[in-house]
């Protein structure tokens, strides 16, 4: 059977989610490659494939920590939230980046956070962790506990050392250097891009 890394490799690949070439990211560093979840929407296979992993390991950690919300920040994250929510049949809000000036307003969407909420914070990816930390700020100061911070891929930059040292649980169902890896061995990439990205990765 196979393993996870090989499975979302695969999703990734079908779904033309993981690009290849040179991507400014939003910390500023240059990336030989870039993963957009988004694309997701448009392989409805492959985003089934995602979100039943998703699910399946949300649904571990919720039982073992008690949690009763899920949450997530705008954009890529929120596209795939709702519907694992769905899947587990539980409630989920969305963090908006910046609060509304205009209807209800406030950062937080899809309902209210309650002091003593326990929740799993949910994204795609991870790289240096500003946005995670940016998006639990909100359920915080409203009086809910983070128990855990879930994401799809971890791209090895330093992001899980960052939020463990701010006292944060981070899980991801895999790293960016297990799906080069997998897809290598799959011969779904050159082995010159492979070891670019791999190298690139060391660095971090």
């Amino acid at each position: 059977m196979p393993d996870k890394a090989s499975i979302i490799a695969d999703a990734l690949i079908r779904s033309e989610a993981l690009k290849f070439g040179k991507f400014k990211l939003k910390s500023g560093i240059v990336s030989p490659y870039y993963i957009d979840l988004s694309w997701l929407l448009s392989s409805p296979e492959s985003f089934a494939t995602i979100v039943n992993l998703v699910a399946q390991e949300i649904r571990k950690i919720s039982l073992e920590r008690k949690v009763n919300k899920l949450a997530s920040i705008e954009l890529k994250g929120a596209l795939l939230l709702p519907t694992v929510a769905h899947v587990l049949r539980m409630p989920c809000i969305i963090v908006r980046k910046e609060s509304k000036s205009y209807g209800l307003t406030g950062r937080i969407a899809g309902g209210i956070v309650k002091p003593g909420d326990r929740f799993i914070f949910f994204d795609d990816v991870i790289t240096k962790g500003e946005s995670k930390i940016e998006g639990i700020k909100p359920i915080e100061e409203a009086g809910g506990k983070i128990e855990s911070i879930f994401v799809v891929i971890d791209r090895e930059q330093g992001g899980k050392e960052e939020l463990e040292r701010r006292g944060y649980n981070l899980v991801s169902l895999t790293t960016i250097s297990e799906i080069i890896s997998s897809l290598l061995k799959a011969g779904k990439i050159k082995s010159s891009k492979a070891k670019e990205i791999l190298e690139y990765v060391k660095k971090q």
